[in-house]
C-alpha cells in the first residue's frame, strides 16, 4: 500500500511539474494528433484527467484567501503551482536579490550588546531557513564557526 501512495504522490508531483493529462486521438490523412471532446474520453483518460483536478484540489487545500485570489484564473496544477512560486520566490532576478542580501546580513552578523543567547540564536536561525527556502545550503560546520565568532569572549 505504501508504494502506491508512493508512486500516486510521484504522478501528482509530475502532474504539477510538468503539464495536465490531455486525452488526444489521430485522426486524417495525413493523421494528425488533436484532443479528444469529453464524449470520447475513456476509463483511462478520465483518470489521468482526475491527476491535476486530485493535484489542484491540494494545492488549493494548502493555501489561504489571499493565495486563492492569486490563483482562482489557473487552469492547471502546473499553473497554480507557478504562480504561488512567483508570489512567494519572485522572479530569478528577485531570488539573486533576496540571496544577495540575506548573505551581506549573515556576513555583517552580530551579537547585540543587550540581547541573549536564545534571542541571537533565534535571529540567526532566521537567516538560515531564508537561505534554505531560497535553495541556498550552508554547511553546518561554516555554521557552527560563524556562531562561535559572533559569541562575546565571556
Amino acid at each position: 500500500m505504501h508504494d502506491f501512495i508512493m508512486d500516486e504522490d510521484s504522478k501528482l508531483w509530475d502532474v504539477i511539474c510538468d503539464r495536465p493529462f490531455i486525452p488526444t486521438k489521430t485522426v486524417g490523412d495525413p493523421a494528425v494528433t488533436i484532443p479528444k471532446t469529453r464524449k470520447e474520453f475513456n476509463d483511462v483518460d478520465r483518470k489521468a484527467i482526475e491527476k491535476n483536478f486530485r493535484a489542484k484540489k491540494i494545492l488549493l487545500c494548502g493555501i489561504g484567501p489571499d493565495e486563492y485570489n492569486r490563483i482562482s484564473a489557473c487552469q492547471s496544477a502546473k499553473e497554480i503551482w507557478e504562480a504561488l512560486q512567483t508570489a512567494h520566490e519572485g522572479t530569478t532576478h528577485v531570488k539573486q536579490s533576496k540571496i544577495y542580501m540575506l548573505t551581506t546580513e549573515y556576513e555583517l552578523f552580530k551579537m547585540k550588546d543587550d540581547e541573549s543567547i536564545q534571542h541571537m540564536h533565534t535571529r540567526f536561525t532566521s537567516i538560515i531557513n531564508e537561505f534554505h527556502s531560497l535553495g541556498e545550503i550552508i554547511p553546518r560546520n561554516k555554521l557552527v564557526r560563524k556562531i562561535l565568532s559572533v559569541l562575546p569572549s565571556s
